[in-house]
């Protein structure tokens, strides 16, 4: 399974949400038959966690082949994030209880 932040990459390139970053991927992938079928798959049905996770493994091996692109990739989803004063929320392992992924609460949380 890809890192967590490569899911979130791959899930904002499904949803074009980050034209940069689409932009940065989308050259990468120029070349590749195969990487830009699943970006385009991955745009097609950006609800769909099975196209998104292999777009995030396709990122994955294209950061262990080139690291000049796997520091731009983190470089733009950095900036991204600071333009947009986004959080990350991540949860690993398993949750046998109720999980609240928010950015800015005011008041109460029931469940």
């Amino acid at each position: 399974m890809p890192e967590p932040i490569l899911v979130s990459i791959a899930a904002a390139l499904a949803a074009k949400g980050a034209t940069g970053l689409y932009d940065l991927v989308k050259r990468k992938f120029a070349k590749d038959p195969q990487a830009i079928a699943l970006l385009e798959a991955a745009t097609a049905a950006p609800e769909d966690t099975q196209p998104i996770t292999a777009l995030a493994e396709r990122l994955h091996e294209a950061e262990a082949a080139d690291g000049e692109f796997a520091e731009a990739l983190r470089a733009e989803w950095q900036q991204i994030s600071l333009d947009r004063g986004s959080v990350s929320n991540q949860v690993t392992g398993n949750v046998t209880g109720k999980v609240v992924q928010a950015r800015d609460i005011h008041g109460d949380i029931t469940f």
